[in-house]
């Protein structure tokens, strides 16, 4: 087929058209879109959402033993922040998730911090599944209009067990490793 007659009859306006929906055909080989259908119902992202980007975050989580919080006397493991690299399901790094503030940030610059709106428990030696609500994105790309961010998949992370928090061990800290895959979302 020649675009060009294609123009010529069609008109320009419906042949752009009919040439973008054939650019857009998929072949079957790409992976499913994210299903979030079984999550619990507290982190499941509000309808109006799509998908825009999945990542997975591995790095480290660190905690410092402190004083718990109104228990004079008494002290406990407290999450001080996430350093990790972000991948794409194809295994390149397209950016990275540090904090205080948890900040994820993409390789082009664009980066975003969040407020967490739930949690839900993802398994015992796992950190929790978490919904967290997009602040504006600072610079212009891939972080650009995220709505939402999801925490899934996780594995490890959690306050390390092994190493106890006394009052003697106050102001010590430990790093734990960790995974989970942040899908991040864009009003559809």
């Amino acid at each position: 087929m020649h675009t060009t007659r294609l123009v010529a009859a069609l008109g320009v306006a419906p042949a752009v058209a009919l040439l973008a929906a054939c650019g857009s055909m998929s072949s079957g080989s790409m992976a499913p879109a994210f299903n979030q259908s079984t999550l619990p119902p507290a982190i499941q992202v509000p309808a109006g959402n799509k998908v825009a980007m999945e990542t997975v975050g591995k790095g480290d989580i660190t905690y410092e033993c402190r004083d718990k919080a109104n228990a004079p006397g008494q002290t406990e493991w407290v999450f001080v922040g996430p350093d990790a690299k972000l991948w794409d399901r194809g295994g390149k790094q397209v950016g990275k998730y540090y904090g205080p503030p948890a900040t994820w940030e993409s390789n082009d610059g664009s980066k975003l911090t969040a407020t967490q709106l739930a949690v839900a428990p993802s398994g015992p030696t796992s950190l929790p599944f978490q919904l967290v609500k997009a602040n504006p994105a600072v610079g212009s790309g891939a972080m650009t209009g995220v709505t939402y961010i999801q925490r899934v998949a996780l594995q490890g992370g959690v306050a390390p067990a092994a190493v106890p928090c006394t009052p003697a061990t106050k102001g010590q800290k430990q790093v734990v490793k960790y995974q989970a895959d942040y899908i991040f979302w864009k009003a559809s």
